[in-house]
């Protein structure tokens, strides 16, 4: 017999292995094509800059370049991941396999953000890499790279269910990634240093949650960044735990799921 505690969590790790397979299953589509994209963007800035922009002393452009790219990466297919299974879920009606099933609201958001934090690290590992064929990149700090690759992709994972749950055709769906996710990732500081932006803009790049995430995790590989990493961690983690609340009150509710 099955105790009652394993009984208990046969149900999300069912459903954590079912999105795992999701995206597993088309492997060329989630991980393979992101790294190749990531690897385009490498060779095409890192060709035409390289020798024209030094961010930080002592750090070539490749190398300055390569971090902010698997983050992008990191963060785009944490999104893509839980966002596209909920909004296929609900377009062809099989949410309510899910939703019949004896899992908790907690259970529910566990399985779907533990799997899109792991495509999203599967995609950053590779494209990280690939990259080593290119330059050594140092790891200055380890943990770093590791704190804001995990809290980054858990909160554009939890980001993605809520658009997943919000969202009730694909068009709409589209808008969150291309007015809200893609322009927030590209004007990070994937590709250059805030301050070598005007004062204005250097300020309203303050204001993008996406900039600490980037700005964090180079930090982690040079020891060098346009603000504290601290900081940038607080920032982070405080959007993660708002993000996580409001997803929980929306499953806890089934807003837009049992309705």
């Amino acid at each position: 017999m099955i105790n009652a505690s394993a009984n208990n969590w046969r149900g999300p790790w069912t459903l954590l292995k079912k999105e795992l397979l999701r995206f597993w299953r088309v492997v060329f589509q989630t991980v393979a094509a992101p790294v190749i994209t990531a690897l385009l963007y490498l060779l095409i800035f890192s060709h035409v800059l390289e020798s024209h922009v030094e961010v930080y002393d002592g750090v070539p452009y490749t190398a300055f370049l390569i971090p902010g790219l698997i983050m992008m990466s990191v963060l785009q297919n944490a999104f893509a991941n839980s966002s596209s299974s909920l909004i296929q879920s609900k377009v062809m009606g099989n949410i309510v396999f899910i939703l019949l099933t004896p899992l908790t609201h907690m259970q529910f958001f566990l399985a779907f953000l533990i799997a899109s934090i792991v495509r999203g690290l599967v995609v950053g590992l590779g494209i990280y890499l690939v990259a080593m064929w290119f330059v050594d990149l140092s790891l200055a700090n380890p943990w770093l790279i590791i704190a804001f690759a995990l809290l980054g992709s858990a909160l554009l994972g939890t980001f993605g269910i809520i658009a997943g749950i919000w969202a009730d055709r694909f068009d709409q769906m589209a808008a969150f990634q291309n007015f809200i996710i893609m322009p927030l990732t590209f004007l990070s500081g994937v590709f250059y240093s805030i301050h070598s932006l005007p004062p204005f803009w250097q300020k309203v790049s303050l204001f993008n949650p996406f900039f600490y995430m980037i700005d964090g995790f180079r930090y982690g590989f040079f020891g060098k960044g346009d603000v504290s990493p601290i900081f940038s961690l607080a920032i982070v983690g405080g959007a993660f735990l708002v993000l996580a609340l409001i997803t929980l009150k929306m499953l806890k509710s089934g807003y837009k799921l049992r309705s």
